[in-house]
């Protein structure tokens, strides 16, 4: 899998009207993954290579010194970038939170109307998961290996384990509401969207995921769901 540069997710559709406010030279960097993320701690569940988007809601209450800490860890976690809307917490990027990534030449971007950031992660997690000319799908090459190897079945079950074993009406409620929360980047109102459900049933689900799944925040571990999801799809089952 080719991986986009951040320069090449800011060249699609959905993006245009980013702006760039520092961190310049590091639009070739490689983009792995879009995470949506108002909590100012975030970079510990990050990896690295990540694009970050954030409305500002924690940062328009925080101090100056808070607000440049979160850049720096950010930077030291090795983001790609943080993209912000300004509109309803922020107008401006604070000159603290500024001065600091264009020290660390990190990126910030920002949107000065509203943008839906469901759209921009759907955008964005099809041209990182887009395979280059000649190779196969990423999420596609990782059903067949397991399938091949038969270990579908055992993934699927450590994956998914205490839903399987509920009654059917319960079990389907739960996996469709965790394929629409995965679909739309855990927004609620998204995900109550394309569940045609009020955004409190959602919750109510969410908080039954949490207590039989355990940690749905880490991105491995929403990838390895999405993957159970597709095994699902295909026959397998624990």
């Amino acid at each position: 899998m080719s991986l986009p540069t951040l320069r090449q997710i800011l060249e699609l559709p959905a993006f245009a009207g980013a702006e760039i406010l520092s961190g310049q030279t590091k639009l070739d960097s490689h983009i792995t993954w879009v995470h949506v993320a108002e909590v100012l701690d975030v970079a510990r569940l990050l990896s690295g290579g990540e694009l970050v988007l954030c409305t500002g809601l924690e940062l328009s209450r925080s101090s100056p010194e808070a607000r440049m800490a979160y850049v720096r860890s950010l930077a030291e976690a090795g983001v790609g970038g943080l993209c912000l809307e300004l509109v309803r917490w922020l107008q401006e990027v604070p000159p603290e939170m500024l001065q600091t990534a264009r020290m660390l030449q990190f990126p910030i971007l920002v949107f000065r109307t509203e943008v839906r950031f469901a759209e921009l992660t759907r955008a964005a997690h099809e041209r990182i998961l887009r395979p280059a000319p000649g190779e196969e799908p990423l999420l596609e090459a990782l059903v067949e290996a397991l399938v091949e190897t038969g270990r579908d079945r055992r993934f699927v079950e450590q994956q998914l384990g205490a839903v399987l074993h509920l009654p059917s009406r319960p079990k389907s409620t739960l996996l469709a509401t965790l394929e629409a929360l995965l679909s739309a980047q855990f927004n609620i109102a998204e995900a109550a969207r394309r569940l045609g459900v009020r955004r409190q049933s959602v919750y109510y689900r969410l908080e039954q995921l949490r207590g039989m799944l355990g940690d749905l925040e880490s991105l491995e571990r929403r990838f390895g769901l999405w993957v159970a999801l597709e095994l699902l799809k295909r026959g397998a089952s624990g």
